[in-house]
């Protein structure tokens, strides 16, 4: 069953909480002078306190409830399909970032409730995917490799996901790893850490109906991709509330660094794990059969300090592989559902 345009996925840890907003209606006052009495006014005869007293408005109306749906805010961008999957169409466009410069490719795919009439009012949940490798002019989350849509869909129609809007940027905008951005600021490098954090979800926004507030917006990455939502995430929490680290790693170790040991330290997952600065919520998972990565996910995940909280997920068996990666993508989307927010209207 489709979810309907008002309800989340629940499960039992997680609860949506309606915050109701109402206005008292002021009390009519009035002295019997008819309308023009039911109106502020200041009287001119001052030996009466009574006429001096200005007389309350006849009532007042509840404001308005807070939109939950933030609808498209242009400009609208060029989308071509490049690929089709059994979950719909990826479209891909070059965003030219306004804040920081960057120009690179980003993927994306809309799932198919989006356009069905039923929803032409719903805003979506919107999940931003990062690949393994360098990831220059390419997402893995893209292909048959990764089939996150297909296993989105599944799990929609049984109730146990959202279905989520999926942006899928490229990561480098050089092949050569020698020239890693990893996803940051670097000094003297392309702005690709305000691209990913600013510029993605004004993209996001400008052509999608998205959700109000950061509670629908979330990041996800294999390996290298891990590194990218852990520290987009602590560093932007006004931006995404929940993030899913797959078998990552947790320094900056870009050659690209040298000599900027300061700058290289406050964009490490690291120290901003430890920070207690960010209020996010994560699962990190590493693969069971690589004890080498168990200890360095595990030792990670214990730094955390309030409000960051980190949850640990071992995959039985698991390795450093993308056919294990693609074995994670069900229980990180349900982790996602329980802990970001579903499509709603208003």
């Amino acid at each position: 069953m489709l979810p309907q345009p008002r309800t989340a996925v629940r499960r039992p840890w997680a609860a949506a909480v309606l915050l109701v907003l109402a206005a008292p209606l002021a009390a009519c006052g009035g002295s019997g002078g008819g309308a023009a009495d039911a109106r502020a006014a200041i009287s001119t005869d001052h030996g009466s306190a009574a006429s001096a007293a200005p007389s309350a408005p006849a009532s007042s109306s509840p404001p308005p409830k807070p939109s939950k749906v933030l609808m498209p805010t242009g400009p609208a961008a060029r989308l071509s399909e490049v690929r089709d999957t059994g979950a719909g169409p990826i479209m891909m466009t070059t965003l030219a970032g306004a804040k920081s410069g960057v120009s690179g490719k980003v993927w994306v795919w809309l799932p198919p409730q989006y356009d069905d009439p039923k929803y032409a009012k719903t805003g979506f949940p919107v999940l931003t995917l990062y690949a393994g490798g360098q990831s220059a002019g390419y997402n893995t989350w893209t292909d048959d490799q990764l089939p996150i849509q297909e296993i989105d869909q599944q799990l929609v129609a049984e109730g146990r996901a959202h279905p989520f809007i999926m942006i899928m940027p490229v990561q480098n905008l050089d092949s050569n790893e020698s020239k890693a951005l990893e996803c940051a600021d670097i000094p003297g490098q392309p702005k690709i850490g305000t691209w990913m954090a600013e510029d993605i979800p004004d993209f996001v926004r400008a052509n999608f109906r998205t959700l109000r507030g950061r509670d629908g917006w979330a990041v996800m990455g294999a390996s290298t991709g891990a590194f990218c939502s852990a520290k987009l995430a602590l560093q932007h929490p006004e931006v995404f509330k929940a993030a899913v680290p797959i078998d990552g790693y947790w320094n900056p170790d870009s050659p690209l660094w040298k000599g900027h040991e300061q700058e290289r330290q406050a964009n490490s997952p690291d120290q901003l794990v430890g920070a207690g600065t960010a209020d996010v919520r994560m699962l990190a998972t590493a693969g069971g059969a690589n004890p080498y990565e168990t200890k360095l996910v595990k030792n990670w995940v214990a730094k955390a300090k309030t409000p960051t909280t980190v949850e640990y997920y071992e995959q039985p068996g698991g390795k450093h592989l993308t056919s294990d990666f693609k074995k994670m993508i069900p229980t990180a989307l349900e982790w996602l559902t329980a802990n970001t927010a579903g499509p709603e209207s208003d």
